[in-house]
């Protein structure tokens, strides 16, 4: 149940106690206004009666030695006092009163219709009134739910933005309330937030700038040295750093979101076989291709070899053989026969310089980062996936092909190395 309706559901509820608070009140304090006057009237003419009859006149309005008497006003009489008595039983209530006189009990009886018609009127008008207040308080409760629940729904959807990398999304001010409260600590949390991951992004940037000329000596130093095993080396962990700053410095491009994809039209298909093609030696073995359907996508294609790229390389590193890399129209499907993606990237995505991927547990994390933010420049969609018949799936959906079928449909090719 979500919070318009508590609230509203709140409201009236509270509104339909109170009716039925003041209803009750109202009731119980006419019932004992109608005794209290009727009992002061029936005592007045009671009285009068006495007095006629002690003169010694008998008008004929008094009762006498009334069988009926009922026995709580009997007991009373018995013991000198004078009373009134409210009978409720039988199908018309009537009101008593009763003394006794030289002996002999003489006794008013009148009707008590007129005030239980009266209270039953009253009764409905009571009902009714609380009804109408009910579905008032109802009609309120949804308005106010509804105008906080657009103000927590907007505070969510922004929140959600800036979780998932929109850092320029704020809350709009206003109100001194608890709800603009909470928009200023969601943007002073933003606004934190933002400088902190830019400090870490300048940094990162910085760094891996600064580096740019040394390693590249480095890699020039090193293709000098004598033919070796030491040189092999050298030149092996020389080209793994220059590979690694070239990364760093890629995802702080994406950081900035200045990236901008240069579209055209190519089939999906022969993109991927190219792109696999040319890892060659480097895709080790077992890399399979399986066209169902292609189509034409209006994308960018260097992007999309470079997720791809990441994808199979990840897929080699941390997975296990047999790869297979599907295309379906405008999506890309990389699978694997490993472990699967750690619970921690299924439930919050790639995070650069952490990874649980792999038997040896080794990396940075770059690789997958790298392929979600080209996605993203692309207005695609990464998704990561571990199927119910084992391994790993990344899924690229470049979105919905221009042409299809342009190689023919359920067709399958394969290359490997």
């Amino acid at each position: 149940m979500g919070l318009r309706a508590k609230i509203g559901i709140a409201i009236a509820a509270t509104a339909a106690v109170v009716a039925v608070l003041i209803g009750v009140l109202v009731h119980n304090r006419t019932v004992d206004a109608q005794f209290d006057l009727a009992a002061e009237s029936i005592d007045g003419r009671l009285q009068s009666q006495v007095q006629d009859r002690a003169a010694g006149v008998d008008t004929g309005r008094a009762i006498i030695d009334p069988p009926d008497l009922p026995g709580p006003l009997k007991d009373a009489v018995a013991h000198g006092k004078r009373g009134v008595y409210l009978e409720p039983d039988g199908p018309k209530p009537h009101l008593w009163a009763a003394t006794e006189l030289a002996g002999e009990v003489i006794a008013i009886k009148r009707p008590y219709v007129r005030e239980r018609e009266t209270l039953r009127s009253l009764d409905r008008v009571l009902w009714l009134s609380g009804i109408a207040g009910t579905a008032l308080g109802c009609v309120v409760g949804l308005l106010v739910a509804r105008r906080l629940g657009r103000r927590l729904t907007s505070s969510a959807v922004t929140a959600q933005r800036i979780a998932e990398g929109d850092l320029t999304a704020r809350l709009p001010r206003g109100g001194k309330d608890e709800i603009a409260q909470l928009t200023t600590a969601v943007n002073t949390m933003a606004d934190a937030l933002a400088a902190r991951l830019q400090a870490e992004r300048d940094v990162t940037a910085n760094i891996a700038h600064e580096l740019r000329t040394p390693v590249a000596g480095l890699v020039a130093a090193a293709g000098l040295l004598p033919p070796s095993r030491p040189t092999e080396l050298v030149q092996d962990r020389a080209q793994r750093v220059r590979g690694l700053m070239e990364d760093v410095l890629e995802v702080a491009r994406l950081d900035a979101r200045t990236e901008e994809a240069d579209t055209e039209l190519r089939p999906l298909g022969e993109l991927a076989r190219r792109t696999v093609a040319a890892l060659g030696e480097a895709a080790g073995a077992g890399v399979e291709i399986r066209v169902l359907s292609d189509g034409l996508v209006e994308t960018d294609p260097r992007r999309v070899e470079r997720i791809l790229v990441n994808l199979v390389g990840n897929a080699l590193r941390h997975g296990a053989a047999p790869v297979t890399v599907e295309v379906e129209r405008g999506v890309l499907r990389v699978r694997d026969s490993g472990p699967g993606f750690p619970e921690a990237l299924l439930a919050h995505g790639p995070q650069r310089f952490r990874t649980g991927g792999g038997s040896d547990g080794h990396g940075l994390g770059l690789g997958l980062t790298i392929a979600s933010g080209q996605a993203r420049v692309l207005g695609g969609r990464l998704t990561f996936a571990n199927p119910a018949g084992g391994g790993a799936e990344a899924t690229l959906d470049l979105g919905r092909s221009l042409a299809d079928d342009c190689e023919g449909s359920g067709g399958s090719s394969s290359d490997g190395s």
